[in-house]
Parts: structure tokens; C-alpha cells; sequence
């Protein structure tokens, strides 16, 4: 970013630590940075963690977000404001894009929700500012870099269709152990979400939906076998806007093997249950640690035929492990999360960009090479 900006931060957790710290780091110009939280001794410690951290100084102000009518300093606050950058669950979305709106600001957000991400469409189809949703790493970075191959493959051999898109991340630890073969490296409740949530899908050029951990396979990656399976979420719009291109397409989520045969079991064992999310996510927290040494793995190909009839596949494949920024070590997946939604931001910031804007809309190019992703995800070097 090449001016200055005041950008506020919708959160005070890991990622939004992360996208505050990046900020101060990796800014051509460091903005002026709002923390806007329910809490307000949350964003006053993230305050002080960025201050610590930061190399280079960054001036930070915390407001506290009301459940009702918005007092008269967190309203001056928003009035001033370019863009917010929604860090909150995914359950606040809806209510912190209408916040956006209310106030002419830029938005960009992180959830897989799919209802909370068609609520906010809705609403911000009049928008005469950007809203750029899904844009972490899973939905976000991964749906990027699939259309990107795509593109790719249909330029490079001369084609205007593919028969499969196959995009796969893991949030995973250095290591695993039985029963469950894993450790929490991000938030419980997400994980139990996309385990039962619906996946969207592309089957035979048509937009499907699939229940998760209903296709479950194994992947060598860069010699290492995983187990995969179908996931909610992870493929953002993509299933949407290539069908009729694509033969097939969907989003997995890796882990160890062993892992999902122990989800099973807990399933097994819940049963038929109007809170099995809840469930779900109770069982994990009681045996899973939370471990702070994590690593991300994804994977993500296109494969089909040239336009001479011989079968092509392009595929690339990334190990991310945790990087230090400025004076804090930052865990893979906050920096792997909060870069796509800062390279979002500087998209927004710096064109005249305006309504809904989804990961199939976005330059590829651009975009997987740009100022916040080269850092924490290395160059792509396919290119269109």
C-alpha cells in the first residue's frame, strides 16, 4: 500500500493479530489502524501486542462494538475510515458488512459460511464501495490459485474446458498420534463446521451439492501420503461460475491418515442430533490438544485432454511453516489466512472497485504474486 489508509480491524484474535502486525510490517505505507471489538481489553491487549511487535510503529486506537446503538466515538471512528476488515466469526459477518455498508466502507471477510456469504451478496449488491468476501486461505488463496492453473491449462492447450479441478489444504501439525491423528491449529468450531456442513461441488459441468466426509481418498504430496476428504466451504464460487467448464471440481481437506476414521466413531457415537455441530466440536476439545507448531499443506491441479486429445495435468503443491514478522513469531496459519485478506484489501483500497466481488472475479496473476502473498506464500511461476 502506497498511502496511507486507515483500515480498521473487525477482531482482536490470532488472525487478526496477524493482519494488523503484517500491516505495520509489510505496508509501503503503514496506516492508521482501528481495532474494533466486543471487548475492549481484547483490542487494547492486541493494541499492545502490535506496538511490541511492530518494527516500525504503528499508531493503534480500540473501540468497543456495542450489541445495540453505536456510541458516538466508534461512529467518528467509522466515518474516517476506508476499509474493514472482518476477522469476527463467521456468524457476525452479515452484521459487520451492513456495518460496512452503513458507513460507505470498503469490506473483506474471511468465512467459509455459505449462508452468511449469500446474506451479505444480497445485501451488498448496491454497494458503491468493494466487498470482496471469502478471501483467506480456504475459501480464498486455494480458489485463486485453481482458476489460475485453469486459465492456465486452457491458454497453454488451447481449450476452453478441463475435466477436473482438484483443490486440497491442510491445517495440520508436525505431528500426529493415535486415536485421532491430530491437533487443533485453528478454531474448533471451524473444523466441526466444515466436517458437516454441505460441500458444493462441480459433477459432470453441473453444480452439485455433497455431503462432507463423503469421498474420502489418499494423496502422496511431495512424497508424504494424507488421507482427503470433502469439506464445506473451501471452494468459495468456483463451483458456480465454472460449471459448464469443468467436468469436475471440489475442495477436500487433508489430514493424517487415521484422523477421519476417528471422526466417524464420534459421529457414530452422537447419532442423529439437532446440535451435532456442537457435539461434534465437544468430542474433539476433550481428547485434541491445541498446538501452537503447525504447518500448512495444499495441493491444487487441473487435468484434461490438449486440443490434440493427449491428457495434460498442471499441479502445484506448498508447505508453509510458521515465519516471524517483525518481533513475533506468527503461527502458518495466521499468516497463511491474514496475507489473502490483506492482498483483498490493497485490491479494494487502490482501484474503484464497487458491489460484490468473489474469488472467481479476482486476477489471478496479480493477485498470487502480489505485495502481501510473494512474502508468506512464494511466487507462482505458471504463467497465462
Amino acid at each position: 500500500m502506497n498511502s496511507q489508509y486507515t483500515i480498521i480491524i473487525a477482531g482482536a484474535g490470532g488472525i487478526a493479530r496477524a493482519a494488523g502486525l503484517m500491516l505495520a510490517e509489510l505496508s509501503g505505507v503503514v496506516p492508521n489502524l482501528f481495532i474494533l471489538n466486543r471487548s475492549l481489553e481484547n483490542a487494547q491487549k492486541m493494541a499492545h501486542w502490535l506496538q511490541k511487535g511492530s518494527s516500525r510503529g504503528i499508531q493503534v486506537e480500540c473501540f468497543e462494538l456495542p450489541e445495540d446503538e453505536i456510541p458516538v466515538r466508534v461512529r467518528e471512528a467509522l466515518e474516517s475510515a476506508d476499509i474493514l476488515l472482518d476477522c469476527l466469526p463467521g456468524s457476525q459477518a452479515p452484521g459487520m458488512a451492513q456495518l460496512a455498508k452503513d458507513f460507505n466502507l470498503h469490506y473483506a471477510n474471511l468465512t467459509e459460511y455459505v449462508s452468511e456469504t449469500e446474506t451479505i451478496k444480497n445485501l451488498a449488491a448496491d454497494t458503491g464501495t468493494g466487498f470482496l468476501l471469502q478471501t483467506g486461505l480456504a475459501p480464498g488463496y486455494i480458489d485463486v490459485l485453481g482458476n489460475h492453473l485453469f486459465q492456465t491449462f486452457c491458454k497453454r492447450f488451447n481449450v476452453e474446458k478441463a475435466d477436473s479441478i482438484a483443490l486440497k489444504v491442510g491445517a495440520l501439525t508436525r505431528h500426529a498420534v493415535a486415536p485421532y491423528y491430530y491437533g487443533f491449529t485453528w478454531s474448533p468450531v471451524g473444523v466441526a463446521t466444515e466436517y458437516l456442513k454441505d460441500a458444493v461441488v462441480i459433477r459432470d459441468y453441473k453444480e452439485r451439492t455433497l455431503p462432507s466426509l463423503s469421498e474420502r481418498n489418499r494423496i502422496i504430496i511431495d512424497g508424504k501420503t494424507y488421507e482427503e476428504d470433502l469439506t464445506s466451504g473451501g471452494a468459495a464460487d468456483l463451483p458456480q461460475s465454472l460449471s459448464h467448464k469443468v467436468r469436475k471440481l471440489d475442495y477436500k481437506t487433508l489430514r493424517f491418515p487415521g484422523h477421519y476414521a476417528w471422526v466417524d466413531e464420534q459421529l457414530t457415537l452422537i447419532g442423529h442430533s439437532l446440535h451435532i455441530v456442537d457435539e461434534l466440536q465437544q468430542k474433539m476439545e476433550d481428547v485434541i490438544p491445541h498446538i501452537e507448531e503447525d504447518q500448512i499443506i495444499l495441493y491444487a491441479s487441473v487435468e484434461g485432454k490438449d486440443d490434440k486429445g493427449a491428457r495434460r495435468k498442471l499441479e502445484v503443491s506448498k508447505k508453509i511453516l510458521p515465519q516471524k514478522i517483525g518481533n513475533h513469531r506468527l503461527r502458518t496459519i495466521q499468516t497463511t489466512t491474514a496475507a489473502p485478506l490483506l492482498q483483498s484489501a490493497m485490491l479494494l483500497l487502490e482501484s474503484s472497485a464497487k458491489g460484490v466481488i468473489l474469488q472467481s472475479e479476482i486476477e489471478t496473476a496479480d493477485f498470487l504474486n502480489g505485495h502481501f502473498i510473494k512474502p508468506i506464500y512464494g511466487e507462482i511461476v505458471l504463467e497465462l
